[in-house]
């Protein structure tokens, strides 16, 4: 055959789609490189398959999936692989889902794609709890195999959304979990370079059996031939739900019709509203709404607590004497708790020892006694809990009846429902404690005032020992005469506040602000404050404040002022440009001990404990209303006789203050009432 014949003959053959072959491939791509929706197959036109139901949970929509038909939910490989029957070779899969909780030992399954004569896994995705297994069928060797590659610490039991990208090559295998940092898997088995789907079909929630049916809900389901989906995902400012391919029944709410015609996808949402008094929000009540007929407004849960989606603004018009709580002496501090599945509780610090301290729980809208614990002059309480432990930490100032010095740990026992002893700590005049974790760890600092006649004394954090089950000392700062811890975040960094209050010749002294650093805290910024006895930090919008109580000025070395105790105390704004607080506002206060923050509707409000003017200590506690430009201003004057702590707390009845008094067995319940 000549030459230009043969040329002929071969461009004829390539014309008519002969191609070339290769290896038993042809020239031609198996996939065009674009999303192969796999939800989208399952989902006939103009309606749902048989065995799905669409929900709405946080405003965004997915599919239920029924256990009791599971290869109605399926459809053959070839309606997504047209040019050839070969799985790609490299790949990302992408899925958004909404996982509700695994019982341990149990593996539901995303999807899987499979043999029709074979009960075989060709490619699958199924989790469990914590951890993320990705299966495919290795047919190299004879009679081929199955490999898994699995992704622990992988948490998505959360009922949140997640978005998930499953990138594939070769023997590499990366995860990225709403655009975090991606978990990276390299096998001995590489993902087979031409793995059959000839005659297989996709499963969407499970094997093609009712056993492992995907019980949570699903939103996207996504192949990607060729290419990390990543960069592509990871460009939305909602990662949990970054889209790539989703079915048009889940998106946006169709367009109301203009005439009668039903809209052309129909939803269900699984939420439910409650009525009446406010009921309880756990895990179980969580994304159900409740409705507060008195407050004519609209509640959801998050797990924990009822958050406000709608309602009538409140405004704050006048405080009314609701309760004379009779205490069992004079109380220096109260913390106010709630104890999940309980009730609401206040604690208050006395005192005298006998009869020591008190706790009280509400009940039909009233604080009545609880429990009593032995303390020694207690000056407040902490509520905190570590995991599903409960703790409630006294401060004791004075030294026990052995002439030993130590503050308690108590623990709440669920058997006994109240307060037993759980580690006493070595304080040394201890005025207050502090809780909080970091990088969930869990720390406890607490304020020793002096020891002997020695105010520049060490204040110590304790770091919670999870083997031991106790707080071990992680490290000690210097501190004078301290009153108060105050902790707080501000984006990535956690920061304490101490009030250092007298050094042994004077209250004008720096009290410290320690940002933590490299696994300690360490000093951020010194600010000079007068007998600084509680920090209170607070935020209206996207802006941070922190106020000082000042509570009297003192210098052994300076005249006497006119009034030790008529000083400002001052609020300072966070300057994040210059990356420290400076002064907002100075307000005249009457040996300050305690701020208390709280909002009412829209308004937000700062409450100052006044204890003595210089003559009386039946002195007026000031309520100042947040007006903006103008700082706070005076909006409520009351009358308190020593005060030394407030509390805001609010119940299904409504918002409540109590103050506590220094100077009389009395501490007052105050309501807000409101317009």
């Amino acid at each position: 055959m000549s030459a230009p014949l043969l040329l002929w003959v071969i461009l004829f053959h390539w014309a008519t789609g002969g191609g070339f072959n290769r290896a038993g491939r042809t020239w031609q791509h198996c996939t065009d490189l674009r999303p192969l929706d796999i939800l989208s197959e399952v989902v006939p036109a103009g309606g749902l398959a048989r065995g799905m139901r669409v929900f709405q949970v946080q405003g965004v929509r997915g599919f239920q999936l029924a256990a009791s038909r599971p290869r109605a939910l399926g459809f053959p490989a070839s309606r997504l692989f047209v040019h050839c029957d070969r799985f790609p070779e490299e790949f990302s899969i992408i899925v958004t889902l909404r996982v509700l909780s695994v019982p341990a030992k149990r593996n539901e399954y995303v999807f899987t794609l499979m043999a029709e004569e074979s009960p075989s896994v060709l490619v699958g995705l199924r989790y469990g709890p914590d951890k993320l297994h990705f299966l495919f069928w290795s047919q190299e060797r004879a009679g081929g195999w199955q490999t898994r590659v699995t992704f622990p610490n992988v948490s998505l039991s959360d009922n949140q959304w997640h978005t998930l990208v499953l990138a594939v090559s070769g023997q590499s295998f990366s995860l990225t979990v709403d655009c975090s940092v991606p978990k990276d898997v390299v096998v001995e088995t590489p993902f087979p370079a031409s793995l059959s789907v000839k005659r297989a079909s996709f499963y969407l929630g499970n094997r093609r059996r009712r056993k492992g049916v995907f019980t949570g809900l699903l939103r996207q389901l996504v192949l990607l031939p060729g290419a990390d989906a990543t960069p592509r995902i990871c460009t939305a400012m909602n990662f949990k739900v970054a889209t790539l391919s989703v079915p048009t029944v889940l998106q946006d709410l169709p367009v109301k019709p203009a005439s009668n015609e039903v809209l052309k996808y129909p939803y269900e949402t699984d939420t439910k509203v409650t009525l009446g008094s406010r009921p309880p929000c756990t895990k179980q009540e969580k994304a159900q709404f409740w409705f507060n007929a008195s407050r004519r407004g609209l509640y959801l849960c998050n797990g924990s607590t009822w958050i406000s989606m709608l309602e009538v603004k409140q405004k704050l018009d006048y405080v009314e004497e609701y309760q004379n709580l009779v205490t069992n002496s004079e109380t220096m501090g109260v913390e106010i708790f709630t104890i999940p599945k309980v009730g609401l509780f206040a604690a208050t610090a006395n005192r005298y020892t006998p009869p020591g301290s008190a706790i009280y729980k509400w009940t039909d809208g009233k604080f009545v006694p609880y429990q009593n614990i032995p303390t020694y002059q207690a000056q407040s309480w902490k509520y905190f809990t570590i995991g599903k432990k409960i703790f409630l930490a006294v401060a004791n100032f004075e030294q026990n009846d052995r002439g030993q010095e130590f503050s308690v740990i108590y623990k709440w026992s669920r058997r006994k429902e109240k307060f037993i002893t759980y580690q006493r700590i070595t304080t040394h005049s201890a005025r207050d404690w502090e809780a909080f974790v970091i990088e969930g760890e869990a720390f406890l600092a607490v304020v020793n005032h002096r020891e002997g006649n020695n105010h520049n004394i060490d204040s110590v954090i304790y770091r919670w020992n999870p083997r031991t089950g106790l707080f071990e000392t992680n490290q000690t700062i210097p501190t004078s005469g301290a009153y108060d811890w105050e902790f707080f975040t501000i984006g990535p960094y956690s920061f304490l506040a101490v009030a250092n209050t007298f050094n042994g010749t004077s209250t004008k002294i720096y009290s410290h602000i320690y940002i933590w650093l490299s696994g300690s805290f360490q000093l951020f910024q010194s600010i000079l404050t007068f007998g600084a006895a509680d920090w209170e930090v607070f935020r209206i919008g996207d802006r941070v404040f922190l106020a000082v109580a000042n509570s009297h000025s003192y210098d052994s070395g300076m005249p006497a002022p006119s009034n030790f105790y008529a000083i400002n105390s001052s609020i300072y704004e966070l300057n994040i440009t210059a990356q420290m607080f400076v002064k907002f506002q100075d307000l005249l206060t009457y040996s300050a001990l305690d701020w208390e923050f709280f909002s009412v509707g829209d308004d937000s409000f700062l409450v100052v404990a006044n204890s003595f003017d210089g003559f009386t200590f039946s002195v007026n506690s000031i309520i100042y209303r947040w007006q903006g430009y103008e700082g706070f201003v005076a909006a409520h004057h009351l009358p308190t006789v020593g005060c030394r702590d407030w509390e805001a707390f609010h119940t299904a009845e409504g918002s409540y203050l109590l103050y506590s008094s220094a100077r009389e067995p009395l501490s007052k319940v105050l309501k807000l009432k409101t317009t």
